[in-house]
């Protein structure tokens, strides 16, 4: 690839030679530390999927007539994740999608799963609704052929096209023609004058790079003059809710606003944008994969993709999650039915681990709204923010305790209960914090008073409201979350204390800390009984306070 950059005047031979070096943008797979790549590459199974998402713009938002072309290797075939982007590929009718499969026979360690079987692959793309053309990959009249036909073929069908271009790895070299245990290794430097002479002798290669035709993107309308979202004081209303009804709000102001989801709309509440704006959603289906990379393909396109599905499956796509950010991707990703608070489902359905999962993803943003209002405030602010955030939400219906004009800024905090006499810091954010509100109800009627911090914003972390309520309770400490102990919100208040000079000053010598969460695998129940299994409702929340200040 940096070699066609150099070809095309590009980059210079100065700059190529950095390659892989320290401080260069030439770095070992490609990423948009140059400005010629959208997205990153290098973890296989990632083009083809990436590439769905870009054709599915050019489709269905730009409504342009570009082709997206994408170069595959044949060990990545054996990816789930090329079965579910050949399928969605399928799925959408993406006329207007090439994709050029290496048949090269070898891999890293040895012969791929299907070697130089072309009809295999012809077989599966067949399967999958795909029109194959099978090529030599070293006759360039004949790969000129398999182009032209794929573009014939999609002249009058909506049919992604697969090329099988069969090469031989090394080709033209005597010495590695066909043999293993070349992958990523360099010419030996004794070998590099007779190899380069064997293959022609030294070029230096330039073509001239068209004009690409002038072309414009259609551009939806916004809607005049949408109503505000908003929800009155004291009702109930889940935060999964209150996240599709924030999606219509800023579909509504934003055209370029898209949603994705895994079949689980219904769950997650996405499907409240849908029937408002049908036009810019795209169903998944059960690819948590493929949606992830549709989502930073659309984006690609310059949209601002919202994906959703439950916290828990966001796993699956994680890889995913963590290349979009090598890609600079603007992405932002919702997971609902958070922690055990879920209840019956049980374990399976449960997310427990995605707050710490998402707060390692280089750059990103954790929100874990607590209500209603809050929760629409924060998905204006993800669709205004550039990057990777993150939403979890809360599957039961949870009072609604901020006023519809309060403001919740990415980095920011809310303190929900206050008093000049506190003894004791709460943090707490989503449905924990309506425990530990219903505590310092309690416990105030006892004449205890507990400063209570609705760390909404989990990532980054509002430090100086975390700081400011420790000193004021002499440094001392309760977490609670619906999370496992490892990588929540404990793990982000001390990982923030920890890297700020002079963070325990005033307090520090009195520092103390009870973390209340999850520790035991989850069965099924009810909410309440397995909140209060694990150790993170109201009661044990007074349980820590007083034994605190024992």
């Amino acid at each position: 690839l940096y070699a066609m950059y150099k070809a095309a005047g590009a980059i210079s031979d100065e700059q190529m030679m950095t390659y892989r070096r320290m401080g260069s943008p030439f770095q070992g797979h490609p990423t948009p530390a140059l400005p010629w790549v959208d997205v990153a590459t290098g973890s296989l199974g990632q083009g083809l999927p990436i590439a769905v998402g870009v054709a599915i713009a050019g489709k269905y938002l730009d409504k342009l007539p570009y082709r997206v072309w994408v170069l595959c290797g044949d060990s990545e075939f054996a990816e789930g994740s090329i079965a579910e982007s050949m399928d969605k590929a399928n799925y959408y009718k993406l006329g207007n999608l090439v994709a050029i499969l290496d048949m090269n026979r070898l891999g890293q360690r040895g012969q791929t799963e299907y070697g130089w079987d072309g009809d295999e692959y012809a077989a599966r793309a067949r399967a999958f609704g795909w029109h194959p053309i099978e090529v030599d990959g070293h006759d360039f009249d004949d790969i000129e052929r398999g182009y032209q036909l794929a573009i014939q073929h999609q002249d009058h069908y909506e049919q992604p096209v697969l090329i099988v271009a069969r090469t031989v790895k090394g080709k033209g070299i005597s010495w590695m023609e066909n043999q293993n245990g070349w992958h990523g290794k360099p010419v030996p430097k004794d070998k590099l004058d007779a190899t380069i002479a064997e293959l022609g002798g030294a070029t230096n290669l330039t073509f001239e790079i068209p004009e690409a035709p002038a072309a414009t993107a259609y551009v939806a309308a916004a809607a005049d003059h949408p109503a505000p979202t908003t929800y009155e004081l004291g009702s109930a209303v889940a935060t999964r809710k209150a996240y599709g009804d924030g999606l219509k709000a800023v579909g509504a102001l934003r055209p370029d606003v898209v949603v994705l989801d895994a079949e689980v709309s219904n769950s997650t509440m996405a499907e409240i944008f849908k029937e408002a704006y049908p036009d810019r959603f795209f169903e998944m289906f059960i690819a948590e994969q493929q949606m992830v990379a549709a989502a930073v393909g659309i984006g690609v396109r310059g949209y601002v993709p919202f994906a959703s599905t439950f916290g828990a499956f966001m796993s699956r796509a994680y890889d995913f999650i963590r290349m979009a950010a090598i890609s600079q991707a603007n992405i932002k990703l919702c997971g609902s039915h958070a922690g055990v608070s879920i209840g019956e489902d049980g374990p399976s359905q449960m997310a427990l681990e995605d707050i710490a999962m998402m707060r390692a993803v280089h750059g990103s943003v954790v929100l874990y709204p607590s209500d209603a209002n809050q929760t629409v405030a924060l998905v204006h602010e993800m669709a205004d923010h550039d990057g990777i955030a993150y939403m979890r939400t809360t599957r039961a219906a949870t009072p609604v305790i901020y006023e519809a004009g309060d403001v919740f800024k990415i980095g920011g905090s809310k303190v929900a209960r206050q008093s000049d006499s506190d003894e004791v810091t709460i943090v707490a954010a989503g449905i924990t914090l309506h425990e530990a509100l219903k505590a310092a109800d309690q416990l105030a009627e006892q004449g205890i008073h507990i400063r209570v911090i609705d760390l909404y914003s989990v990532k980054p972390v509002d430090y100086e409201t975390v700081r400011e309520a420790l000193v004021a309770t002499h440094g001392r400490l309760v977490v609670v979350e619906d999370h496992w102990p490892q990588g929540g919100l404990a793990s982000a208040i001390l990982e923030c204390l920890a890297t700020r000079p002079g963070s325990t000053n005033g307090f520090g010598d009195n520092f103390r800390m009870t973390h209340l969460a999850p520790s035991e695998m989850p069965g099924s129940g009810t909410p309440d009984e397995l909140m209060d299994w694990a150790g993170i409702s109201a009661r044990h929340i007074i349980e820590a306070v007083r034994t605190m200040l024992d």
